[in-house]
């Protein structure tokens, strides 16, 4: 009995009982330190990581989008505005999830209203079944985005957007120029101009609660708003321009052309246009030579156009004034074995009948009679070689080349418009110089407004006075020689120009076709320059393809800007209404 009771006693002693509780408050010391650790490691070594993990739960940003600016014309007509547009778009994820696909009729409705082939469109969802965006369809009508909606098919949804919509089309496009698909410009004003036109979105950072609602705004960024560009063009004067242009482009079986309409106080070029041209708003399957803005980029050699600039010259360094009477005979002359003639014998020629005939002697004789470098000068200070200051992208500074030789037969070649290319711009620029009394100014497709600034400064390159002789002498080119640019009730100054296109080693078959004018002689506006090139029919003269289209837009930017009529033009129209009613009776 004493036994049985000594080996109870055993059981209980204090010794056997104690290594378990250490046991158990070491697990629990050893539990409690590494949570001490853990807590440690989060809050003092890397923190980051559980704060990523808060915000993604309840950080949230919302931006404020902002639509592109507009482009519009001096008189605030449309040219490019921005629309409100929806883009389709897709939820694979979900699309596979909810076994969307399984809906055929929906998606054959979807892809018939998109245009789309069905398979291509579903392969798009099931090539990428864990991902969360893909786009569908850019840019929709809103019409459509409506029949999209009520086909409800999960995981398809739509955003909003904007589109660029040009309301001139073909009319301005090589001006205005184009968006790509995410509205950044590519081509033209849009380019140029892209920063300011597109502006900056707007952010608001916040951070909600579990039921989504905002409990603390975090950040807020204005949205920087586009501004608009208001063009030197008047969409009036444009629209008749290419309309005339287009025309004649068509009839003369043209392979192109390009009209320039300037102010001549201003520089602000109020047209300019091109054929071919292109619809901005539809460009699928348009060749790329219809992108071009061919009035500043493509040159030409601007023949008789640059013989008022010879004259100038000469009336400048003195060597000859507005009475001078140069001899052309015998009509002919050889320049270190090259010859350079006149189709006749026009002996004897004041300054004026060079230009009215168009004496490629009389010019030639007066070239030859200025000092080389000041006759090159000239030709350089009047802006060739350089850009003529619109800043358009693709502008071309033409070839003028500066080399310190030139042969005699260069320099009288040059005196009428030989050896040199020209965009119809630098054309217009030369023009507008002798059209406001001898002053270079920069051109410019941005209106001018009192606070305008330029970075180049304006330049004397004439006298005043050899501008105005000049100016005489290009009326009795009008009136005696070109009668097709006469304008009715204008009195209109202007030079033909017709240059043989170059090839590689010499000159072609094709002639381009030219006619610069200014009007009111008496009291200058506007320079309009019109460049047929390469017509294809019996008639290739600037005076025959050109003259004709430089008439009808000179005479219809008159009018539209309210130049009243010459005095002297409106007495002589009386003076022959009197005589015809005087013959009736």
């Amino acid at each position: 009995m004493s036994k049985t009771v000594k080996r109870t006693a055993d059981k209980f002693k204090p010794g056997i009982a104690a290594w378990r509780f250490y046991l158990v408050l070491t697990v629990i010391g050893s539990i409690y330190l590494g949570l001490i650790a853990r807590a440690a490691y989060i809050q003092v070594i890397e923190p980051d990581m559980l704060k990523k993990q808060g915000d993604l739960r309840s950080l949230r940003v919302s931006g404020t989008d902002v639509q592109r600016g507009s482009i519009v014309d001096r008189n605030g007509f449309d040219l490019a505005i921005s629309v409100p547009v929806e883009t389709v778009w897709a939820d694979p994820k979900v699309i596979m999830e909810k076994n969307a696909l399984s809906m055929t009729e929906h998606w054959q409705a979807l892809s018939e209203v998109l245009g789309q082939d069905i398979n291509k469109l579903t392969n798009r969802v099931v090539r990428h079944p864990n991902r969360r965006f893909v786009y569908i369809e850019r840019k929709v009508a809103p019409t459509i985005a409506q029949y999209i909606t009520k086909l409800n098919i999960p995981g398809i949804h739509l955003r909003k957007e904007s589109k660029r919509f040009y309301p001139t089309g073909e009319i301005s496009a090589h001006i205005v120029g184009f968006t790509n698909i995410d509205n950044k410009g590519i081509v033209g004003i849009e380019q140029l101009y892209d920063q300011a036109l597109t502006g900056k979105s707007g952010k608001t950072r916040f951070r909600k609660d579990a039921k989504g609602h905002k409990i603390e705004i975090l950040d807020v960024k204005k949205a920087q708003q586009p501004k608009n560009i208001t063009l030197s063009i008047d969409q009036r004067i444009q629209a008749i321009a290419y309309k005339e242009l287009k025309g004649a482009v068509s009839a003369f079986k043209a392979t192109s052309g390009s009209v320039v309409v300037t102010n001549i106080h201003t520089g602000e070029i109020l047209a300019l246009v091109n054929s071919p041209s292109y619809n901005p708003n539809n460009r699928r399957n348009v060749a790329q030579h219809r992108f071009r803005n061919r009035a500043i980029s493509d040159v030409y050699e601007p023949g008789s156009t640059m013989k008022p600039l010879t004259i100038l010259t000469g009336l400048n360094f003195g060597v000859i004034a507005a009475d001078t009477i140069i001899d052309t005979s015998p009509g002919w002359m050889r320049l270190g074995g090259r010859r350079v003639s006149d189709p006749i014998n026009r002996g004897k020629l004041s300054i004026t009948d060079i230009l009215v005939h168009s004496s490629n002697m009389g010019t030639s004789k007066i070239a030859l009679s200025v000092p080389k470098d000041y006759l090159l000068g000239e030709f350089f200070d009047v802006g060739f070689g350089e850009d003529t200051g619109t800043g358009l992208i693709g502008e071309s500074s033409g070839i003028m080349h500066d080399r310190p030789r030139w042969s005699k037969f260069e320099l009288a070649t040059l005196s009428w418009g030989a050896g040199l290319a020209i965009t119809p711009v630098q054309l217009a620029r030369l023009y507008t110089t002798i059209a406001n009394g001898g002053v270079k100014i920069p051109l410019t497709v941005i209106k001018k407004t009192p606070d305008s600034t330029s970075v180049i400064e304006p330049e004397r390159v004439f006298s005043q006075q050899s501008t105005q002789e000049v100016l005489g002498m290009l009326e009795h080119v009008v009136n005696e020689h070109v009668q097709k640019a006469q304008v009715a009730g204008y009195r209109v100054g202007g030079k033909t120009g017709t240059g043989i296109k170059a090839v590689a080693g010499g000159y072609g078959n094709d002639y381009v076709g030219l006619f610069a004018g200014i009007a009111p002689i008496e009291n200058p506006e506007l320079v309009v320059v019109v460049v047929i090139n390469e017509p294809g029919g019996d008639l290739y003269e600037g005076g025959q393809v050109a003259a004709p289209v430089f008439s009808r837009v000179m005479k219809a930017a008159l009018q539209v800007l309210n130049v009243p009529p010459s005095i002297k033009q409106t007495q002589q129209v009386k003076t022959k209404r009197k005589n015809k009613e005087h013959n009736n009776v």
